[in-house]
């Protein structure tokens, strides 16, 4: 899951990376497709799309096309503002799930409209993604295999909660949930496939940054879930490393308020083992990029950029 109390920033990865242009050009799209939302939802919509964004996804998207062909041509831009679609579908979700009030530093959707206008125009988001790309077959199998694999991933999650789980399994977790995503966005920019595996070990990536500077409370990714995973059970990385310890285990299945603060410390001083699982995602997601990019070199640095997410502040 992923909450937000404060605001985070991760702006600086767009110049880092070369893609001002292409995002404004993303950003274009976005403000033409809410400017022609249905008048119903367009209040909640524009609440969500111009909070802001890490435009994460997309900018893997951006660095697959400009890796094997030299350019960010439109149907790229296209399918990113799709899966833009998807991915704010999912934070609608898991907000509601999370109980969460806050996120980017604003109320969530549902705080501000109301859990059913939230649940609509979440739907409402769906639907559109698959209306945009109707004359794309390639882009709609990709999309349905993403919805798929996200539902199942976040049924798993919820029903993994409080189970003192190991390394292997958050693997199989973060791959169905945030690896699944950059997965399809690899594929979306690339539609031969060759870099599925470089998207889906980038997803992971993210998603151990993620679990990391939760831990760490340095926000880096403006999600900071830390309070609410503990409460939830929620195997994140650190989370998988420190209940190898019985007396951690028996916390995690049972996480009353007296003792987030030891599941918390325990947490932190797994931080260590938790940056050297980082460290071996992140060299197989490199490896993938030298074995199938024409030019590795956009890919390298997009994971240089996500293992520095849980440092950024």
């Amino acid at each position: 899951m992923n909450n937000d109390h404060q605001q985070g920033r991760a702006d600086w990865v767009i110049p880092e990376l070369g893609f001002e242009e292409e995002t404004e050009r993303l950003r274009k799209a976005i403000a033409d497709w809410l400017a022609g939302a249905n008048a119903e939802m367009a209040e909640a919509l524009s609440w969500q799309f111009l909070a802001g964004s890490k435009y994460f996804r997309p900018l893997t998207m951006f660095s697959c096309a400009r890796a094997q062909t030299g350019e960010v041509a439109e149907n790229v831009i296209r399918s990113a503002v799709a899966l833009e679609l998807f991915h704010n579908m999912t934070l609608v979700v898991d907000d509601i799930l999370d109980r969460s009030d806050t996120r980017r530093g604003k109320a969530t959707m549902h705080a501000k409209f109301g859990t059913l206008n939230a649940l609509m125009t979440s739907g409402y988001m769906t639907a559109e993604a698959y209306r945009m790309m109707a004359e794309d077959a390639q882009a709609v199998r990709l999309l349905s295999e993403l919805m798929t694999r996200l539902g199942a991933a976040e049924c798993a999650q919820w029903r993994l909660r409080k189970q003192p789980l190991g390394v292997s399994d958050w693997r199989m977790l973060a791959q169905e949930d945030t690896g699944s995503m950059f997965e399809v966005a690899a594929c979306l920019a690339d539609r031969s496939g060759a870099l599925r595996r470089f998207g889906r070990y980038l997803g992971m990536l993210y998603h151990a940054c993620d679990d990391v500077s939760d831990v760490r409370g340095t926000d880096a990714l403006g999600e900071g879930g830390g309070d609410e995973d503990i409460r939830d059970g929620i195997l994140t990385l650190p989370a998988a490393i420190a209940t190898l310890d019985p007396d951690v285990a028996a916390m995690f299945r049972d996480p009353a308020p007296s003792n987030y603060a030891a599941l918390a410390a325990a947490f932190r001083a797994a931080l260590p083992a938790a940056e050297a699982e980082l460290d071996v995602i992140a060299d197989q997601a490199r490896a993938e990029a030298h074995r199938h990019a024409d030019d590795p070199a956009p890919l390298l640095a997009l994971v240089d950029r996500t293992r520095m997410l849980g440092y950024k502040v």
